[in-house]
């Protein structure tokens, strides 16, 4: 059996995870990536690299046959953009004897829609930072986002009203929220079929870009609490990453919800949060209470960087 993952970019660590989790699970042999961008630097560290075409023009049929002439078993989608397409799909896919770690499509729509994110946890009480598609009274500094996806390269923060509004002629569907300063935290958290398992709080140190580049652990059972009971009402599956400010008065302001594995989420991993070797578990019949969940003594920190590799290669 092998496994693949979807638009590997330079995911290096996400990689390199899902190889270590596949060396601890009997039958799992060969790691496939994928990416439209032939030239992705994560091909040279897969077993086998698919220049495979884009979502729009790939029908399932065709990912199906692919799977199974490469007794593929699991996917790992890892691009917000193409969460849907393999929600959509996730029932037929398992029919055919691959699981795809995604929820289901109700699941993602309310995370890529953060005006529907707004107003669905809202309605349930949870202190989930107020979104609108235009400019209140009362505001007087702005976040300005696109209303769909992840949004973080096009994002504008600490606007007044006037640069808010010019940010947001330069978006397709822009979104205000107000501009709140505090700790910024990730948290990190896995599902199966039937419970929440765990989740893991990071501090963000350093953020680049949207992703952290220095983020820490830290033992937050409240918040921990908080996202598992969101993630299980509105049907969240495997693991997703939520981000959260804590204001100065230690007030909770969830900002959005990614359904998926995060770029900075293998520091979880090293502390305990076991997602892609208990997907695989579960892939093989495993129940919720098999998954044995077991955090580490100490809190970790985790620097990312770039590094060199390497190495003689017949391609060259």
């Amino acid at each position: 059996m092998n496994v693949l993952i979807t638009s590997v970019s330079n995911k290096i660590p996400m990689i390199n995870a899902v190889k270590a989790a596949m060396n601890r699970t009997e039958g799992y042999k060969k790691l496939f990536g994928a990416d439209i961008n032939k030239e992705c630097i994560g091909q040279y560290f897969v077993d086998h690299f698919w220049p495979c075409p884009p979502l729009q023009g790939l029908s399932i049929y065709a990912l199906t046959n692919f799977c199974r002439l490469n007794k593929i078993k699991i996917i790992y989608p890892t691009r917000d953009g193409e969460l849907l397409y393999y929600a959509v799909h996730r029932r037929f896919l398992s029919e055919q004897g691959i699981e795809v770690m995604v929820s289901d499509k109700d699941a993602i729509e309310l995370c890529l829609d953060k005006l529907l994110f707004y107003s669905q946890l809202s309605a349930f009480g949870y202190p989930v930072i107020p979104t609108y598609n235009s400019l209140i009274q009362g505001i007087e500094f702005y976040v300005v986002k696109e209303r769909y996806g992840a949004g973080s390269h096009s994002i504008g923060i600490g606007l007044d009203q006037h640069a808010a509004l010019n940010h947001a002629l330069k978006l397709q569907q822009p979104i205000f929220q107000p501009y709140i300063k505090g700790i910024e935290y990730s948290v990190d958290v896995y599902l199966s079929n039937e419970a929440a398992i765990a989740a893991i709080v990071r501090e963000r140190r350093l953020v680049v870009r949207g992703e952290s580049q220095i983020t820490c652990t830290v033992n937050n059972p409240v918040l921990e609490t908080l996202c598992m009971e969101i993630a299980v009402r509105f049907n969240l599956k495997g693991h997703i990453l939520f981000q959260i400010i804590v204001d100065e008065y230690g007030g909770h302001h969830i900002v959005e919800c990614n359904a998926r594995f995060g770029g900075a989420s293998t520091l979880s991993l090293a502390v305990g949060l076991d997602s892609f070797y208990w997907f695989m578990q579960e892939s093989v019949g495993a129940k919720h209470e098999e998954l044995i969940y077991v955090r580490a003594p100490e809190e970790k920190m985790m620097i990312r960087h770039a590094e060199d590799w390497i190495y003689e290669d017949h391609r060259i």
